[in-house]
């Protein structure tokens, strides 16, 4: 693999496998990238890129049976390693405990060609965890591709996201939208891609400037939340809409929101104000990012994160702080919340050449302590050479 951290993450995982599976050599070996939104919300219009972060799985087929599944996460709840018959109609996979083995089992559960066979697996992830980085869809995404290299599908890249985003609704009891396993699935090295999530069309957006740095920077916080923010947040948007006589925001116009301001309640109308704005900021700022233009993709990263902070309301003041402390300097062009917010990382596009003076004021700015990631847009799932 060409990211070093990620080849080292390959012979590690392989040691792993070897010491807890004596006799066996693992013979299928998988990646899977985490993502970073670059633009987005409300699952409609996106611009993403896969990151050089990811999740390996290694491992081989067996004749037993048996399904024998390990994680290496330190996070992940006990046990770490866990054994099942390979299910069958009659005897099909249920979540439960532990947590983290769901997203496996759903995806096991809802994989498209079959009978498989049995088979010994072992995860590793250097994707940060929490971070708004979407680990889970790059668990569940190396798992399929797993899959794929024993017991072959048709391939089909749309149907492969879309059973793994089943997988987490299922089992993990977690309604994403389907942008982080589209992302992980199809993303291509050193460029964006476009997703529209209606027509689930993907647009490739090269960002192969050589003196451009994507920045991310995690807050390494996590604030709790009550669980109803992003329902509510959802049922306002709807509330929006059917108010406009529309399906979705999508088909709303700023002129037809500002009519209908004094009909709407004033937090539904500010949820919709962002949804409505940033959409069409997605499509400039791909416009921006094809032609080259940083300085004004940067402007509507700032504009992103106001409308997330003020309208949507789903920053909270770390992230405001390395946004700020970020855009306080040379050679950055524009930063931004990304992931779901309340916490998790920021991302900041700048000069190759003013990254550490850049880390270094955030460093010296922020209340916290970050952890920071230079990255290049990777590509989507692979089979690694073992």
């Amino acid at each position: 693999m060409a990211d070093s951290g990620a080849a080292v993450l390959v012979e590690e995982t392989l040691q792993v496998f070897r010491d807890n599976f004596p006799g066996c050599e693992p013979t299928v070996g998988v990646a899977a990238p985490g993502r970073l939104q670059l633009s987005n919300f409300n699952n409609y219009l996106l611009i993403l890129q896969a990151l050089p972060m990811v999740t390996v799985v290694v491992g081989c087929q067996s004749s037993d049976g048996i399904i024998s599944l390990l994680t290496t996460a330190k996070e992940a709840d006990e046990p770490k390693r866990l054994e099942f018959p390979v299910p069958t109609e009659s005897n099909p996979l249920s979540p439960g405990l532990p947590c983290w083995a769901n997203y496996v089992k759903g995806v096991i559960q809802h994989y498209r060609a079959g009978p498989l066979p049995g088979f010994k697996a072992v995860m590793a992830s250097n994707v940060p965890l929490g971070g708004g980085l979407s680990s889970s869809a790059s668990l569940e995404v190396a798992m399929y591709t797993f899959l794929q290299q024993i017991c072959p599908d048709n391939g089909d890249l749309v149907e492969k996201a879309l059973a793994c985003q089943k997988a987490e609704h299922t089992f993990a009891s977690m309604p994403c939208g389907i942008m982080d396993q589209f992302i992980s699935v199809m993303g291509k090295k050193d460029h964006a891609l476009l997703i529209d999530c209606r027509s689930l069309e993907v647009t490739p957006v090269p960002l192969t400037d050589p003196g451009l740095v994507v920045l991310i920077t995690n807050s390494n916080v996590r604030h709790t939340l009550t669980g109803s923010e992003y329902p509510t947040r959802r049922k306002q948007c709807m509330e929006a809409a059917k108010a406009l006589k529309k399906e979705t925001l999508r088909d709303v116009s700023m002129a037809d929101l500002t009519a209908a301001e004094s009909h709407l309640d004033a937090e539904v109308y500010r949820r919709a104000r962002h949804v409505i704005s940033e959409i069409k900021r997605t499509t400039d700022a791909a416009k921006a990012l094809t032609s080259r233009d940083y300085r004004e993709f940067g402007k509507l990263m700032v504009q992103s994160h106001n409308s997330l902070r003020d309208d949507y309301e789903v920053s909270c003041p770390e992230l405001d702080e390395l946004v700020a402390a970020a855009m306080d300097g040379e050679g950055v062009y524009g930063s931004r919340m990304t992931g779901g917010g309340f916490g998790g990382c920021t991302v900041t596009l700048v000069d190759a050449a003013a990254v550490e003076n850049t880390i270094q004021r955030i460093k010296d700015n922020y209340s916290g302590t970050a952890t920071f990631y230079i990255t290049k847009p990777s590509r989507g799932a692979h089979v690694l050479k073992l």
